[in-house]
């Protein structure tokens, strides 16, 4: 096993009390960025809209926003950079923990995120958002619709010479929770599962599967659910998304760690590198943030209660996936160091992602994106309030022992 000092800067990008400056006051940033995109949408509208236009175009539609392309890459960069992939191979100990992470994550969380949004989006909060109100997204990447074809629920338009694709607003909305709901967390898990004192051990391992697993399985469930939602998109856009926003930055991260630990120790590598890079995701996702809120500004500032309409399903479906995964560790007799991590693992989301992807296939103005945005806004607040439940309810379950089939990693998880 690696000196668990070296490993200890890399699983836990925190500070003294356990999370950092910039974690800790995520949601004060995510409101900030959201007023200064809408002022920066009324005072000067033109200059988001010129950034979002350095675009490469596939048949006249705007496929990738470079000036966002780059800000995404920062945001998940330092996130694979911190995987140490030979974590993997442990998982073969910890096989009922690690196998009901991944039914949770892929064979459950990705349907109930679809039902429980259609049903509040699609039907509860309908008369609402608007039943004949609509948005205009992308045109689907690799397709050749002339103006006036249907596609799903949408109708190929044209708007200022761009065709793009008229659909109902709560459908974009859905279509925005539902890539939110096919990515695990990856990232702030490490932080949720260090301060509720849960087995760094098997969070990493999962840090490393997950993200191997969202190479096949995010294109396959997203291009599945979308279109059960009437709101399709042609594969090569997924794959795309997948190769842009996950495959680049994991091969870079992958590369340049064994690279940088080669040439400079690890030492370096986790007390210097990572240390620097701890603040990098964090300001790229708000640089996109401020554009985003830039671009849907009006439609908050007419309706303000939109951010509402879609915080409720998706903090329904955190504490459901949550409650599930945690009492099912208790009735498989899992320690609470491993229980621990197992739910917030399913319970967080993988909001870089969703938001990249959202981005990418819908573009920066949709609601698409709004909604994965919004998972932003209510991860950190609710996150931390599961930690403290946690925390109270550790007496529930068995004390940890090293013949239970779970992975063991006892100087890592006595903090």
């Amino acid at each position: 096993m690696k000196d668990t000092k070296m490993n200890q800067p890399d699983t836990c990008p925190t500070d003294e009390k356990g999370i950092g400056f910039f974690e800790r006051y995520l949601t004060v940033w995510v409101g900030l960025c959201i007023v200064a995109g809408i002022l920066l949408g009324k005072i000067a509208p033109g200059i988001a809209k010129s950034l979002d236009g350095m675009a490469i175009y596939v048949n006249d539609a705007p496929v990738i926003s470079i000036p966002i392309a780059i800000c995404l890459f920062f945001m998940m960069y330092p996130i694979m950079v911190k995987i140490d992939f030979g974590e993997v191979v442990k998982a073969g100990k910890a096989i009922r923990p690690v196998g009901l992470t991944l039914f949770i994550n892929w064979a459950i969380k990705p349907f109930t995120m679809y039902a429980i949004a259609s049903f509040f989006l699609g039907t509860l909060f309908l008369g609402f958002i608007g039943p004949d109100a609509v948005d205009y997204v992308k045109a689907p990447l690799g397709s050749n619709l002339e103006v006036g074809a249907t596609y799903g629920a949408g109708e190929v338009v044209l708007v200022e010479g761009v065709k793009m694709l008229e659909v109902p607003l709560w459908r974009s909305y859905l279509a925005g929770c539902i890539l939110l709901g096919i990515a695990p967390c990856t990232a702030m898990v490490l932080v949720w599962g260090f301060l509720a004192k849960g087995n760094d051990g098997h969070t990493l391992v999962m840090v490393a599967i997950n993200s191997l697993t969202m190479l096949v399985l995010y294109g396959v469930l997203g291009g599945f659910l979308l279109g059960v939602g009437q709101l399709p998109v042609p594969w090569q856009a997924l794959l795309l998304s997948i190769g842009v926003y996950v495959a680049l930055p994991l091969l870079a991260g992958y590369v340049s760690r064994k690279w940088l630990i080669a040439t400079k120790g690890e030492s370096w590598f986790h007390e210097k590198f990572l240390h620097f890079l701890t603040p990098v995701t964090i300001t790229a996702l708000l640089a996109t943030l401020v554009l985003l809120f830039s671009f849907k500004g009006e439609t908050i500032v007419e309706n303000p209660l939109t951010i509402l309409w879609i915080a409720i399903p998706l903090t329904i479906q955190t504490l459901v996936i949550f409650a599930l995964g945690y009492g099912i560790s208790k009735a498989m007799g899992f320690t609470y160091e491993s229980a621990a991590p197992t739910a917030m693992i399913g319970a967080s989301n993988h909001f870089e992602v969703a938001i990249a992807t959202a981005t990418m296939l819908y573009g920066l103005s949709s609601g698409a994106a709004l909604a994965t945005v919004v998972g932003v806004l209510i991860e950190v607040p609710l996150m931390l309030g599961l930690v403290k439940f946690c925390l109270k309810t550790k007496d529930w379950f068995p004390a940890e022992s090293s013949d239970n089939g779970e992975l063991q990693e006892p100087s890592l998880v006595s903090n």
